[in-house]
């Protein structure tokens, strides 16, 4: 029944397309939503990627990021809205954040005149540093993470200096006092006795030392625990510990005499539990990774999690998502920002209700909802999407096949020439199975995808592959029990010469139409678009010589195209020396430009991101005739959907 509806929404809009030759189309108006972050305004957004919070007594939390496109890495918050930030947006590490009444101290990225392993102190009042302070002398670390623990105590603060293997004090005036060797520390936390406890995260161990330096005891965490945050509640004399191993919970131990176990905070398994909901679901207390844990005097609790996602560029990890909690343990308030430089797709399974991004799903309006973390470090821990080896800067960006009951996710990063295949199964439930790469042995090619790429909704693979000229279709041959596909051998399509420098490729299964996209002639960056777009009607067929129509782009700047149904959908990046947030449409019968979807819910939704990343834009026809297009918002930390019924 979907399908029928769907071709029969295709001719209607092929016959629409038909008038427009004739006279100017009457377009019906496109409505403006967003997901992926809990405020759609630019003002209001939640921060990008928080890798680490402070609490301050009042409740006023202060979260750290490696890059915040819009406002500054340390963000602002208060019972779950955004009090603004301090510093500029690629400032901060992300790694390591701490505070008092007057101050705030945060690890520095590298800049002009420190190295990596720099601590900044700030003013709490006019969010100004005053002071530096150098905590390694190692200098050469600008994507990885050297200042991985900071706590103050009075008028000492306290900072784990990694590669040097130790813990180093100095007064919050930024006067050295005396070093404490440790291998390996990261989190720290500071007990009512002036204890000092150190997390050494690979030895699954916490470290705790008196105020003098002296060895105290050593916590025994269970095996495989990964201990990631600490926080000391002196309202029960007991240290918290974010587990980021199997467990995903936070481990309370009592610290006075003999370390022992009190209690736990959250299901154990986290996110990965399969007794209380669908592994991969997030949820309540399902937690991803607990890198942040705080409480005020109140006796709320506040929980960051980030979500697994990201390789070595920190700044695209999985995400924020800040819980709140009441004294005896209730949800208060969420909020989340889980997107940054990527994208989700619908997902025809759910005819568009479901999107699935490189890492995550969402579903719903005004923010949606955060469905599932699809990533399993701990069944996959070479899962390319946290791979901080991978070669790919991220992999955010999602494109998705649903053939029969079966889904393959493709992931890929922003600017691509390889991509990462995903299936999924009962049994795993949300969690993606990496499968294949592309190049790949898979698909018996080391050359690079650097004339577009499309997987269709039949799962085929369509790739032109670097100086070869041609375009090689990969026809999906099945899946095998547990749902992992199978791809041909690669068919060479040769590369009409009407379109080259090809830089993109949509193919449209149902209907046999390819769209190819022309780079810059005479360029140099194989990422951009130029202006001419190829539409082929039964390529498969056998029609791979001549198009019709031939799309004549408006504005130079063009970087994402998607296609679905009758219409192919633009986004642009800069044109004519100004910034092109919005997304056109044209029919692929005539070529026409037939409507421009705009923001028309601006007291909400900013919308306002021009699109920097080769497949910032998906699409796809509802059964009920209405087109979904998502955008990468980049400055508001989410996904713009576009809904649109012509």
């Amino acid at each position: 029944m979907i399908e029928k509806k769907r071709i029969h929404a295709v001719l209607l809009a092929a016959a629409i397309a038909t008038i427009a030759t004739i006279a100017p189309a009457c377009q019906a108006e496109n409505t403006t939503d967003w997901l992926a972050n809990t405020y759609g305004t630019l003002a209001a957004h939640v921060g990008n990627t928080a890798r680490s919070m402070w609490v301050a007594p009042e409740g006023v939390i202060y979260t750290a990021s490696m890059w915040d496109e819009y406002e500054g890495g340390v963000a602002i918050y208060q019972a779950g809205k955004s009090l603004g930030s301090m510093g500029a947006h690629g400032e901060f590490q992300g790694s390591a954040i701490t505070g008092n009444a007057t101050s705030i101290f945060v690890a520095l990225q590298p800049g002009g005149t420190y190295g990596s392993g720099a601590v900044g102190r700030y003013n709490r009042t006019t969010k100004a540093r005053d002071l530096l302070i150098q905590i390694t002398a190692l200098s050469n670390q600008p994507r990885v993470d050297v200042v991985t623990g900071l706590a103050t105590a009075g008028t000492l603060l306290y900072a784990s200096d990694f590669y040097g293997n130790r813990v180093r004090i100095f007064t919050t005036a930024g006067v050295w006092q005396r070093d404490i060797n440790i291998t390996g520390p990261g989190a720290l936390a500071l007990d009512g006795a002036g204890n000092v406890w150190v997390a050494q995260k690979s030895e699954g161990s916490i470290v705790g030392f008196s105020p003098t330096g002296a060895l105290l005891n050593t916590i025994r965490m269970p095996g495989g625990s990964l201990p990631s945050s600490l926080f000391f509640d002196a309202s029960s004399g007991q240290l918290m510990v974010g587990d980021e191993g199997p467990d995903m919970n936070i481990k309370r131990y009592k610290v006075s005499g003999t370390p022992t176990l009190a209690g736990t905070f959250g299901i154990q398994g986290g996110y990965l539990d399969t007794t209380t909901g669908i592994k991969g679901q997030v949820g309540d207390k399902r937690f991803t990774r607990v890198v942040g844990i705080g409480k005020d005097t109140a006796g709320n609790l506040y929980v960051l999690n980030n979500p697994w996602g990201g390789s070595w560029d920190l700044g695209r990890d999985g995400g924020t998502d800040i819980h709140s909690y009441n004294s005896s343990g209730r949800l208060q308030w969420k909020f989340q920002s889980l997107n940054f430089e990527g994208i989700a797709a619908p997902d025809p399974g759910t005819d568009g209700l479901y999107f699935y991004g490189g890492t995550n799903i969402y579903t719903g309006t005004a923010g949606g909802t955060f469905v599932a973390n699809t990533v399993d470090p701990i069944a996959y821990p070479s899962d390319p999407r946290i791979n901080i080896d991978d070669r790919s800067r991220d992999e955010h960006f999602g494109q998705l096949a649903t053939v029969g009951a079966n889904r393959i996710l493709v992931a890929s990063g922003q600017n691509p020439d390889i991509y990462y295949f995903f299936h999924f199964n009962a049994a795993n439930g949300y969690i993606a199975i990496p499968d294949a790469t592309l190049p790949g042995p898979a698909f018996k090619t080391t050359a690079s995808v650097r004339d577009g790429f499309c997987i269709d909704s039949k799962g085929g693979v369509w790739a032109g592959l670097d100086k070869t000229g041609y375009i090689y279709h990969y026809p999906l041959i099945g899946f095998d029990a547990s749902g992992k596909p199978t791809w041909g051998p690669g068919i060479p399509i040769r590369i009409p010469d009407s379109i080259k420098p090809l830089t993109r490729i949509v193919y449209l299964a149902d209907s046999d139409t390819m769209i190819l996209g022309q780079g810059v002639v005479g360029g140099t960056d194989w990422t951009a678009i130029g202006t001419r777009i190829e539409v082929y009607h039964g390529w498969s067929a056998g029609n791979t010589t001549t198009p019709n129509p031939v799309i004549k782009l408006p504005h130079v700047g063009a970087k994402s195209i998607d296609a679905a149904g009758s219409y192919l959908f633009v986004g642009y990046w800069f044109g004519t020396g100004q910034a092109l947030p919005n997304i056109d449409a044209f029919n692929l019968a005539t070529g026409n430009l037939d409507t421009t979807l705009v923001n028309t819910s601006t007291a909400t939704v900013d919308a306002s991101s021009a699109i920097d990343s080769m497949y910032g834009v998906r699409a796809y026809l509802r059964s009920t005739g209405e087109y979904v297009v998502t955008k990468n918002n980049v400055k508001g930390s989410s996904i713009t959907v576009y809904r649109w019924t012509p």
